[in-house]
């Protein structure tokens, strides 16, 4: 990488639509190993499951996402929140803080930028996580509480 080009996770954050903010996460951050475990752990249970053979996958995925985000309270009141970067090596990367401007259609939008509409989110205070995981032929939204 020379000094001109941006790492892959940050240009695959910006592509999502992504505003980056500067800073480290917050210490209360979950352990990005217990976030994983809690969205791909053989115990783990969707708050909603989408076909994805449904010709309204995408947009079915998107609304789930954010209606989960939205009731777990995702989002700081400026609408700050975190997340892994979606690409390969994310979690080595680990916690990034970020804002939505555009405020809808994330997971779409991480698809569009990667391929793959999995992310794995969690809110500024550490206690709430909302992801997007594809099993098999289905999309997962998984929403996990740490308190």
């Amino acid at each position: 990488m020379t000094i001109d080009e941006k790492p892959r996770w940050l240009d695959a954050l910006e592509r999502s639509g992504l505003s980056v903010l500067q800073g480290p996460p917050p210490e209360e951050a979950p352990q990005v190993s217990d976030a994983i475990h809690a969205v791909a752990g053989w115990e783990v249970q969707p708050a909603a499951e989408i076909s994805a053979s449904d010709p309204r996958a995408a947009e079915e995925l998107d609304e789930k996402w954010h209606e989960r985000a939205r009731a777990c309270s995702l989002y700081d009141g400026q609408g700050v929140f975190l997340i892994l970067p979606p690409v390969s090596g994310g979690s080595r990367t680990g916690w990034v803080k970020v804002s939505d401007p555009v405020g809808e259609r994330l997971p779409s939008r991480i698809a569009a930028a990667t391929g793959s509409p999995e992310f794995i989110a969690a809110s500024l205070n550490g206690c709430h996580l909302c992801a997007v995981s594809v099993e098999d032929d289905e999309y997962w939204v998984v929403q996990h509480d740490f308190t």
